[in-house]
């Protein structure tokens, strides 16, 4: 098996795009744009105090992250004819989240993804888990990442940069060990949202860390995704049962729906794929597998925009938001329906604690959690 990732330098692999730490919010000046991180008030949790954090850097371009759930709840950016609006799902109010919407933008753990019937054993030690998706338990449990208050704080420096930390106590959700968890979002001045995440643990425990963000590149989720052109770098996938759990197998996408190794639009293939793309890819790594490597660039000739995407993680999970179903409604008034959405998330393989095959995610004392991935926009590349 694989051992976890320990990264100490950030550098770039792939088709030559370069990929590249809070306290009071540092300003300056440029363009007669202020960048820097402003905080607002939000609401409460549990008695403890949300906040909303708004990133934005020399050229306007703002991301807003909430201490709830690690949330991006904004990412807005101009489309090749200049007008602004957000890549991302999300909503105005904390009331929008704490009505549990599908994970949009939120940092997903203790373990991203799925485990099979709730369950996995280190040694000779079994642990019993929620089982939040029918028999399985999915990103977490009934209180993850995702529904937790973070300690945020804010870098004084020139680069917008926001650091959360929460401390998942010993047998929170059934999981073992302590775990002290650090998750970095920093916005650079070209339009890069770069998010670190470090961990360490008293005990060994399964780990899987990942960003829950629905993008629609034309900045409305009136338009589906299905006209949204996608590449990933993935030869193989793993194939899944009927309850969306890895087989164990690593197949090839060769001469299936599931190749998106040259640029093909989503919608093209999706109804040859029984419920829509909710499948992990195996990033074709290049050299130093522990670096930063372009994994997928997503496209939208509406808007004008593309998102690439960077990682240091083995696996990307490709949702083409199946289950949406009208039930919410984005900030600019658009209900979110099924594949007007995607999420590409960056993580360990699903259902690693169970399978031996795979790369593994279980952290112990004295290791180091160490992952970067970086989502990058970028205007008139289709």
């Amino acid at each position: 098996m694989k051992k976890l990732f320990r990264i100490s330098v950030v550098v770039l692999a792939f088709t030559g795009l370069l990929a590249g730490c809070g306290g009071d919010a540092g300003k300056k000046e440029e363009s007669g744009v202020k960048a820097g991180i402003a905080k607002a008030d939000w609401g409460q949790v549990d008695g403890a105090p949300v906040y909303l954090y708004t990133l934005t850097n020399k050229e306007g371009v703002q991301v807003k992250i909430s201490n709830y759930g690690g949330t991006v709840t904004s990412w807005i950016a101009p489309d090749k004819n200049g007008n602004k609006s957000s890549i991302v799902v999300g909503f105005d109010s904390l009331s929008g989240y704490l009505a549990k919407p599908p994970y949009f933008g939120a940092i997903i753990g203790r373990y991203g993804n799925r485990i099979a019937n709730g369950q996995f054993k280190i040694g000779s030690d079994a642990y019993k888990l929620a089982t939040n998706d029918g028999k399985n338990h999915l990103h977490g449990g009934n209180k993850g990442f995702d529904k937790v208050v973070w300690t945020g704080t804010v870098i004084s420096d020139s680069i917008p940069t926001l650091i959360l930390t929460y401390l998942s106590k010993d047998g929170e959700e059934g999981y073992p060990g302590n775990l002290k968890v650090i998750v970095k979002y920093t916005l650079t001045d070209d339009d890069e949202l770069k998010i670190e995440y470090t961990a360490d643990t008293d005990k060994p425990t399964p780990v899987n860390l990942t960003n829950h963000s629905y993008f629609n590149l034309s900045g409305d989720v009136a338009n589906t995704i299905e006209n949204h052109g996608l590449q990933i770098d993935a030869a193989n996938y793993t194939p899944v049962d009927s309850t969306l759990i890895t087989t164990g197998e690593i197949k090839p996408v060769a001469g299936t729906p599931f190749d998106f190794t040259v640029k093909q639009k989503i919608g093209g293939r999706i109804n040859d794929v029984p419920g829509g793309y909710d499948h992990n890819y195996v990033l074709n790594k290049k050299g130093d597998s522990t670096q930063l490597q372009l994994a997928a660039i997503l496209s939208d000739s509406l808007s004008g925009r593309s998102l690439e995407v960077y990682t240091t993680e083995p696996g990307l999970q490709f949702y083409s938001g199946n289950f949406l179903d009208g039930t919410f409604t984005a900030a600019n008034g658009s209900k979110i329906n099924k594949h007007t959405a995607l999420c590409l998330e960056t993580q360990h393989f699903p259902d690693s604690p169970n399978k031996i095959e795979f790369p593994t995610t279980i952290l112990k004392p004295g290791e180091k959690y160490h992952t970067f991935t970086t989502y990058k926009l970028v205007l008139g590349k289709q």
